[in-house]
């Protein structure tokens, strides 16, 4: 089987963030790039902090200078973290995005992500909201990546997410175990697409786990201007979010915040179908049509099978 060209957008999760290696971070696109088959190559363009304006704007051209035979774009919590969410603006970066590299004939790599405020442990009030996020993007990721044929991770939910010792010391990024999981469920996936030829990555970690004293130190030092950044930003629109929570559930009402959130999520996919979106949106409907002969259904370039392998990390 011929070597593989592999580049990796997103954010810290794919950066490696929690997988300490030297100077620097390993992670799950790297452990998974070096089971791919002699000779592949692999470009880790992600950055920490980095949104989906952030993979559509600066990763994503570099990617296609690139021209990958196999890409994978994670991306989502950041912006879910952020007081400019808006699933909208979500939906449509990623189509722009997903379609970007479908028009070239790579294979696209995608996962839904857990929950950020039920892995920090927040209350219920500023939980709930985050959580409602979270599935909004995991929704209209699920349906990019069936309208492009990725090969699709399920990491939303499963036994590895209360495992704490798949994860690291902020409780957000995994740990080494972790992004070996992850990077073995991504080369399964690969694998069973006859997409990749290379042993899967071991599960065993390279490196003894970080001490109590060395995961209390990252918390008082990095992970404390993590902390102080998200919530400068975050925090006064997560607290109006949690009044709103709180006085729906006084009158029995917090049903309709589920579905107004459906309902958004619903109408940012419509948006790209229907013609509302903006001009990027109708260039990839007119790139769709080309590709597949009907407009609005994005599918795989001639001659290239479609993939639509999907898992769960269990």
């Amino acid at each position: 089987m011929r070597s593989v060209r592999f580049v990796a957008l997103g954010d810290s999760l794919t950066e490696g963030v929690g997988d300490p290696t030297g100077d620097g971070w390993r992670g799950w696109a790297a452990l998974l790039a070096a089971s791919l088959g002699e000779g592949s190559e692999f470009t880790n363009l992600a950055v920490s902090g980095a949104q989906t304006r952030d993979v559509l704007e600066r990763q994503t051209p570099a990617a296609l200078d690139l021209r990958p035979d196999l890409v994978s774009v994670v991306i989502g919590i950041n912006d879910t973290l952020r007081a400019t969410f808006d699933i909208h603006a979500v939906a449509a970066r990623l189509d722009q995005v997903f379609a970007s590299f479908a028009g070239q004939g790579a294979t696209l790599l995608t996962a839904c992500l857990p929950d950020p405020g039920a892995m920090l442990g927040l209350p219920g009030a500023l939980a709930r909201p985050l959580a409602r996020r979270q599935r909004a993007v995991n929704t209209v990721v699920h349906a990019l990546s069936d309208r492009y044929g990725a090969v699709h991770l399920h990491a939303a939910e499963g036994a590895w997410i209360t495992d704490r010792a798949l994860w690291s010391a902020d409780r957000l990024h995994p740990g080494e175990r972790g992004h070996r999981r992850l990077a073995a469920c991504f080369h399964a996936l690969l694998t069973e697409a006859g997409l990749v030829a290379g042993e899967a990555p071991s599960p065993e970690p390279e490196f003894a786990a970080p001490t109590r004293a060395a995961r209390l130190l990252w918390l008082a030092t990095a992970g404390t201007g993590w902390v102080a950044r998200r919530c400068t930003d975050l925090l006064p629109q997560l607290l109006s979010l949690a009044a709103d929570e709180l006085g729906h559930r006084a009158r029995g009402t917090s049903a309709r915040l589920d579905l107004r959130a459906s309902a958004a999520v619903a109408a940012a996919l419509a948006a790209l179908s229907d013609g509302t979106g903006d001009g990027a949106v109708a260039q990839r409907r007119r790139m769709a049509t080309n590709l597949t002969g009907v407009p609005g259904t994005a599918g795989p370039p001639p001659g290239r099978p479609a993939v639509r392998a999907t898992a769960s990390t269990g």
